[in-house]
């Protein structure tokens, strides 16, 4: 699918500045058809209270556009923030999808959390699993799914029309990509990655999932194909396969692990339900020790 196939969508971001994420409703006008991605559930690490101002925003936004949700997506198991999707369906309706692949990850982190033995590391936990190059539609508009792994296995880029929301595989030309050292994350796969995503027509929109700019640049979310070839700090045209492999291993020994890694992991290969309640009817996040 090019660009051009499809009438150009209208996007709003909704930047959570607690996460550094970016929330998108994608539409085609008041009173059509939207999908909402990579929501955001408010988390205080401090005392495991969970609530709703980021959700809320896209709520609202919803409504005055009297906007009707088709589908509610995550570009992967996000690692920094947790999903607001449940409490999104639950107030608006719409689907939760996902890329199929999700599932190798849940193996892998069902492993590492020892989850209880009812969690089916399947992907049943989401209301539809997309495979690489699988369309969907809503309303006026069709989006494709593009399989773009190397930051997680199971990572997929959604385009409508001219726009294409990265998740995390690229950020804004002056911050560079995504990390390759979570399980099952691949500097080589994500480099052919990033690539794929600029092969695309140069004018294509690329919406980022984050956006982390550096001192005196305000947030930024939107670039395009021809300004990432240009300028992109770790996969601008002339960037080797090898070097960006060599950078990307070499800086990636250097992050700490996202602050709320643990607990957004856990949530989201659930689709962004709790955890099942205990007996004293509380759900419980597990931290375990010295395993990542």
């Amino acid at each position: 699918m090019t660009p051009a196939a499809h009438p150009a969508p209208q996007v709003q971001g909704f930047f959570d500045p607690a996460t550094w994420t970016v929330t998108y409703v994608v539409h085609a006008g008041p009173g059509t058809a939207c999908t909402i991605i990579d929501s955001v559930l408010d988390y205080d690490p401090k005392s495991g209270r969970t609530s709703h101002a980021s959700a809320n925003r896209v709520i609202e936004f919803v409504r005055r556009l009297d906007l009707k949700v088709a589908w509610i997506l995550e570009t992967h198991a996000h690692a920094d923030h947790l999903s607001a999707a449940p409490y999104l369906r639950a107030q608006l309706g719409g689907r939760i999808g996902i890329g199929h692949r999700i599932q190798a990850v849940q193996k892998v982190f069902k492993g590492l959390f020892n989850l209880e033995p009812g969690f089916r590391p399947d992907g049943s936990q989401f209301d539809h699993l997309f495979e690489e190059g699988e369309s969907f539609s809503f309303g006026a508009l069709t989006g494709q799914v593009m399989a773009v792994p190397g930051h997680t296995p199971a990572c997929v880029a959604y385009q409508v029309g001219d726009a294409v929301f990265a998740g995390d595989t690229i950020f804004m030309p002056d911050v560079g990509t995504a990390r390759c050292d979570f399980p099952g994350g691949d500097a080589r796969t994500l480099y052919r990655s990033v690539r794929k995503l600029l092969s695309l027509p140069p004018e294509t929109r690329l919406f980022m999932c984050h956006d982390y700019p550096p001192a005196g640049r305000p947030v930024n979310f939107e670039t395009t194909v021809a300004e990432q070839r240009e300028r992109n700090i770790h996969v601008r045209d002339g960037i080797s396969e090898d070097d960006f492999v060599a950078m990307r291993t070499q800086r990636d020994a250097t992050l700490e692990m996202p602050m709320l890694i643990l607990p957004a992991v856990q949530l989201n290969i659930r689709a962004g339900e709790m955890p099942p309640p205990e007996a004293n009817g509380v759900s419980y996040v597990k931290i375990p020790l010295n395993a990542l």
